[in-house]
């Protein structure tokens, strides 16, 4: 059988053409996928045996290997067999379960998963001989390291924990505004607040909720309890978040190195023949970082399957000095690219997808809050 992009002559792969990277050894595991571990345009990486905390964060640079400049960095290995709880302020190096030996022409990006971002551990991926996190070049033949740094609160994490996601690129497949305008007239890609294209489609922020006394955000807790990251609905979210309620002003202040979940005014669509990933709007717009995991797969938002109305979950971080967010800013953008073919199973078609529909949502690891 021919490699099912073989004809392509660009996109992102979808799950189909991934399964066949797996029969094909482009990527090898020492276990098999696990049941949901395959995304419609995105593979979900799990943790290896073996972590590392080290003194630092770095990249190996083109004529080195990970292990070698780890040598100079250990504090001290951690079996990940049983579980471990990586702390707060502290940076881990972790082997991936998943390595890779690419063809030529296939290159990937990495991102953390939603659910990574919205508990705010900052993940990253390195290759060997990597001058950049998150990138993996094209014809790559190596292991793969998660750096993580959780920032907020403490996580339990073990051998196949899943904590960063990877996207498979055949050429250049971003869509340009041009074409972007057309397929909006044609398929509404976001419904609700500007609806503004330019250098993909503007997202801004919802400050206002249902109105006076409505939920708009959650500010996380310092000094929290261990979060398992395997563990769906655990959590009392009380336990971590203080609500943000509407008090009159459609603003907010946030605080420096504090983390916010807060919610785009437009809902998003993203039809099956294309795939989408948030983006930084400009860093010059303001002092804060906003949106941690950037992967929405084919389907997100489609009104067929349910998705009528979902918005964008904003994981915001505030820098070095307090800064006013007000109703309506823009605070991101959604690029889009060309599926090499549309995925067989979109997002939130009965494959583990936690946020099709939402709102303004936590990540799956808490209960829902009580009205």
């Amino acid at each position: 059988m021919g490699l099912l992009w073989s004809k392509a002559k660009s996109g992102i792969l979808p799950a189909a053409a991934i399964r066949q990277m797996f029969d094909k050894s482009f990527i090898a595991a020492p276990n098999t996928p696990d049941s949901d571990q395959i995304q419609p345009a995105s593979l979900d990486l799990r943790l290896g045996k073996r972590a590392w905390r080290v003194r630092a964060s770095f990249l190996p640079g083109p004529e080195a290997k990970v292990m070698d400049k780890l040598e100079d960095l250990i504090l001290h290995e951690i079996d990940l067999q049983k579980g471990a709880v990586l702390e707060t302020g502290c940076v881990y190096i972790v082997e991936l379960q998943e390595s890779l030996s690419l063809p030529e022409n296939l290159a990937a990006t990495t991102n953390p998963k939603s659910s990574t971002g919205r508990i705010d551990v900052f993940t990253r991926v390195i290759t060997n001989n990597g001058s950049a996190f998150d990138r993996v070049e094209a014809g790559y033949d190596g292991a793969l390291y998660a750096e993580i740094s959780p920032r907020t609160f403490p996580v339990l994490v073990r051998e196949g924990s899943r904590l960063s996601q990877i996207r498979f690129r055949l050429g250049d497949p971003l869509i340009s505004d041009e074409t972007l305008e057309h397929i909006h007239r044609d398929r509404t890609l976001i419904s609700g607040g500007n609806e503004v294209i330019g250098g993909g489609v503007q997202l801004s922020i919802d400050l206002m909720g249902s109105g006076k006394g409505g939920l708009i955000g959650y500010r996380a807790k310092r000094h929290t309890g261990v979060i398992d990251v395997d563990a769906k609905a655990a959590q009392d979210p009380l336990d971590f978040w203080e609500p943000i309620y509407n008090r009159g002003k459609a603003s907010i202040i946030l605080d420096p190195n504090e983390f916010y979940i807060l919610v785009s005014q437009e809902a998003v669509h993203v039809p099956p023949e294309y795939a989408a990933e948030m983006v930084p709007f400009d860093p010059l717009v303001g002092e804060f970082r906003v949106h941690y995991a950037g992967f929405f797969d084919p389907g997100f938002g489609h009104e067929k399957i349910g998705g009528g109305g979902s918005r964008a979950v904003l994981e915001v971080r505030s820098h070095e000095v307090p800064f006013i967010v007000e109703h309506g800013q823009t605070v991101g953008r959604l690029v889009y690219e060309h599926m090499t073919e549309p995925p067989q199973t979109l997002y939130g078609e009965g494959i583990g997808s936690n946020y099709q529909g939402q709102a303004l949502k936590l990540s799956k690891h808490f209960r829902a809050l009580a009205e």
